[in-house]
């Protein structure tokens, strides 16, 4: 299905063609969300391979460590606020291996956390002709099979076998040569053909590349303006992006347990984040979950600066890291498209409604209902509902529905022209006070 942006009604797919745009004046200073996804070198995996983690699944079997492991760093960050993880493994790495007499044990999948596999072979003490091979990972068993022949040895989670003949006892069998290779911007690359048919609120780019940041703000681009899929990418020092679809972290944070992110680490939990955080709700002056500290600390000027730029602060306040304003890089503002559109709350509203009109068009409308008085009155019903329940959560305001939406048939037979406004609700961030001392 088609969707964007249009100039002139003249779109030759079906789809939903949105404009947003802010009424002229001075230049001055629904569905459930929680999807993140992110490239990531790994030491297990399947590589090249898009894997879905929900909050509190068990990580061993596919990503090789539990949550709480250093290798999981930022799967953990991710997963503090994530309903959903995509991440897509961008390193294939090499497999372990080892060779004893006929048997030939190989790791699943490449890194090295394939070293820390290690295989036992003993005689089963109740069948004498039957051996029970057990593979261990840091000395914990995972698979135990009772076998006569080594033929019958079965592929598991962790190891493949190859081989013949009665089995050899051993009381360890160490997988080595587990490496895990290095990812190149081609992989990088892949990961983004491999995402794009896949739903997200928000996508983490860990990378300082300065080549891959701009590849990602044009994918991101192409998917808002040219797909009709309102996502939001975060990426590590790039307020050049100037768009309501980057979101540029200027600085990281540390944990209570003296881990240091810098800003490309902490993409991951900013990602995750606004992809959690509801259409009325802001992300400015929300901390940072388990840190006390952030890992550069900005005076009130630098702070200031940053935020005319676009980027995304972290601040120090009272043993805990916030963020100091829930901004996107946008500031080319014009008299269309002001400063609300660099309010990642207000982007989210849009967003929001943006891709739940997609949606039910989609669902429902698209080939099914007649473009006729009934079917656009039936559909302007449907869009009504979606705004109304917008304003009954704050998250627009002053909508009127007899005057701020009309549904009119479109140039062509089969397209229809919606045209409605809309005020999103932002949060109080500032307070100015007046107090008369008597």
């Amino acid at each position: 299905m088609a969707g964007g942006t249009w100039t002139t009604q003249n779109k030759v797919r079906p789809g939903v063609y949105i404009n947003f745009a802010g009424e002229a004046k001075p230049l001055g200073a629904m569905g459930d969300r929680g999807t993140v996804t992110m490239p990531l070198p790994l030491s297990w995996g399947p590589a090249k391979t898009v894997m879905t983690i929900h909050a509190g699944d068990s990580l061993k079997d596919v990503l090789g460590y539990d949550l709480a492991a250093p290798q999981m760093l930022l799967v953990r960050e991710a997963l503090k606020r994530a309903r959903t993880l995509l991440v897509f493994r961008v390193n294939a790495g090499v497999k372990a291996s080892a060779t004893l007499t006929d048997l030939r044990v190989t790791a699943k999948h490449g890194g090295i956390r394939g070293n820390d596999i290690m295989i036992t072979v003993q005689p089963n003490i109740d069948q004498n002709d039957k051996f029970d091979v057990r593979t261990l990972v840091a000395g914990e068993e995972v698979d135990v099979q009772t076998v006569g022949d080594l033929s019958e040895l079965q592929a598991n989670a962790w190891a493949e076998f190859e081989g013949g003949g009665v089995p050899e006892a051993t009381a360890g069998l160490p997988l080595t040569g587990g490496e895990d290779g290095t990812a190149s911007n081609q992989d990088y690359t892949d990961y983004l053909n491999a995402i794009e048919v896949y739903d997200f609120e928000t996508m983490a780019l860990p990378s300082g590349d300065a080549t891959l940041k701009s590849l990602y703000t044009s994918f991101i681009k192409r998917l808002r303006e040219s797909e009709g899929k309102k996502v939001q990418a975060v990426l590590a020092n790039y307020p050049e992006a100037d768009y309501e679809g980057i979101i540029s972290v200027k600085n990281g944070v540390i944990l209570s347990d003296g881990t240091k992110l810098d800003a490309i680490q902490a993409t991951a939990w900013v990602a995750a984040a606004t992809a959690s955080t509801e259409v009325n709700e802001s992300l400015t002056y929300q901390a940072y979950d388990d840190a006390v500290d952030v890992d550069i600390r900005y005076t009130n000027s630098e702070i200031e600066a940053a935020l005319r730029g676009g980027e995304f602060v972290f601040v120090h306040n009272y043993g805990r890291a916030v963020i100091e304003q829930d901004i996107n890089t946008f500031r080319s503002y014009t008299p269309t498209k002001g400063k609300l559109f660099s309010k990642n709350r207000a982007i989210r509203v849009l967003d929001g409604l943006a891709n739940e009109f997609k949606r039910k068009f989609e669902t429902y409308y698209i080939g099914k209902v007649d473009n006729n008085p009934d079917g656009r009155s039936l559909f302007r019903s449907e869009c009504v509902n979606d705004l109304e329940r917008y304003q009954n959560m704050n998250a627009i305001q002053n909508f009127n529905s007899q005057t701020d939406i009309t549904v009119s048939e479109g140039h062509d037979l089969d397209s229809i022209y919606v045209e409605t406004q809309v005020q999103p609700v932002d949060a109080i961030e500032k307070i100015y006070m007046k107090v008369k001392v008597k």
